[in-house]
């Protein structure tokens, strides 16, 4: 998974920052259509419910800092409204040693008048947090089961109040089932295994006219698709069918994602696309049921299996509201960092600040030997596949030996900014298989 970062690195005052993009070719059009994906950005292994007439949505954040929870009042457009965790409080955060690690392909659920939120650390194990309003504040992480290679778990409360949590296995499978505690705090037996596939990962489990359906992403990241299991007892045997694949159609790996309804009765599927450095862009499919199976997006060639749209009508939600994406710009005039700004890896937070100058944000110099190690670097997810960005620094205070500046940093990065050599001010350009040139 490639990932871009926009990053401030070494002292800077940062006082504003605006990226404008472009949207008339995503998301939604302005005439009650939309167009996919509708969020062209990384909302990775996304899960969304609905709560009432509002709906909420959470994704992968893997090393970044925090994982945040984002809202939409017609499913199309998104906003955020909270982070629900800081920082993972493990030594391997705070010295940049979890790259693609973190957080996997969480889980949100409403339960008991209560947000819970699911999710597993490759290395760390199995975590939970709940909330009564989510835009917070969220509980501390719990970490309720310390185990390695675990990925993708979702909660499911039946009818009964009994609780289960479902999960795969680093290596995509199998798909195992475990009874949970009420209070969603523990595991209660040492799970079953109900199926086992090609790349079988990224479970939700979902219950409707007495039968338990395990919607799982199958096939792998850029070429899987979606597989619905159902059965009449949440231990299996299931019953298989692909509901999603690529077809005829350019949206390659159309899957992980999640069900949901509309308050009249109106059924969706969102998934992501893998989009090659973009990310994993998010997007929304109309769904209906048959026969007590899940038809997902158009049957293109006719072979049984739906294929995802390009362009579609909005969700009936009998309402219009406008046309937002998740926040961007920053003048850095709050007291609090905005929601869109994700850490790499945990922050030094005597090393930044909102409040030592006002109107900017501060970052404070600590030596690091390339970008990748480079502590307090600020990020947030690039929003579509071309656009600019505006931002307003202070260099005056730089030292030499010292860099400020910008970066979209994956795998392969680049960078510009600013550099103090011998007490002058130098532009710079580097890349990570690019020489640094100074102009």
């Amino acid at each position: 998974m490639k990932h871009h970062l926009l990053a401030l690195y070494f002292i800077v005052f940062i006082s504003t920052l605006t990226y404008g993009q472009k949207r008339d070719s995503w998301g939604d059009q302005g005439n009650g259509t939309y167009i996919n994906p509708i969020i062209n950005a990384d909302y990775s292994d996304p899960d969304v419910i609905r709560v009432g007439n509002k709906y909420y949505m959470i994704c992968s954040e893997f090393h970044y800092m925090g994982m945040t929870i984002q809202e939409s009042e017609d499913m199309v457009n998104w906003k955020i409204i909270g982070r629900i965790y800081n920082r993972l409080d493990f030594p391997a955060y705070d010295s940049f040693k979890r790259y693609a690690g973190g957080s996997w392909a969480p889980a949100i659920r409403f339960h008991d008048n209560k947000f819970w939120v699911y999710f597993c650390t490759i290395n760390e194990g199995l975590f939970m947090t709940n909330a009564s309003n989510p835009a917070g504040p969220w509980s501390p992480l719990l970490l309720v089961k310390n185990i390695e290679k675990w990925e993708d778990p979702c909660p499911f409360w039946d009818d009964d109040g009994q609780a289960y949590l479902g999960h795969s296995v680093h290596g995509a499978g199998p798909i195992i089932i475990h009874k949970m505690s009420a209070d969603g705090t523990k595991l209660l037996d040492e799970g079953k295994t109900v199926y086992t596939g090609p790349v079988a990962e990224g479970t939700k489990i979902y219950k409707r006219n007495n039968y338990y359906y395990l919607s799982i992403p199958e096939g792998g990241v850029s070429e899987g698709w979606q597989t619905i299991l159902r059965s009449k007892n949440i231990y299996g045997p299931y019953e298989k069918r692909v509901v999603l694949e690529k077809g005829s159609t350019p949206v390659n790996g159309p899957h992980q994602g999640a069900i949901v309804d509309t308050p009249d009765g109106e059924w969706w599927f969102y998934h992501f696309q893998s989009a090659g450095a973009l990310g994993r862009v998010l997007h929304l499919q109309p769904m209906f049921w048959h026969d007590d199976w899940p038809v997902i997006g158009t049957d293109i060639d006719r072979n049984g299996i739906g294929e995802p749209v390009s362009v579609w009508q909005k969700p009936n939600i009998g309402n219009t509201f406008p046309i937002i994406a998740p926040q961007s710009d920053d003048e850095f005039n709050s007291k609090d960092l905005g929601l869109q700004w994700q850490w790499n890896h945990n922050p030094i937070d005597s090393h930044w600040s909102l409040t030592d100058k006002k109107g900017w944000l501060v970052l404070k110099a600590k030596k690091a030997a390339n970008i990748m190690e480079a502590y307090n670097t600020l990020t947030q997810k690039v929003m579509g596949n071309t656009g600019e960005v505006t931002v307003q620094m202070d260099v005056s205070n730089m030292i030499s030996g010292q860099k400020a500046g910008l970066s979209s940093m994956s795998k392969i990065y680049n960078s510009v900014g600013v550099k103090n050599h011998q007490g002058k001010l130098y532009v710079f350009l580097k890349g990570k298989t690019k020489s640094t040139k100074t102009l």
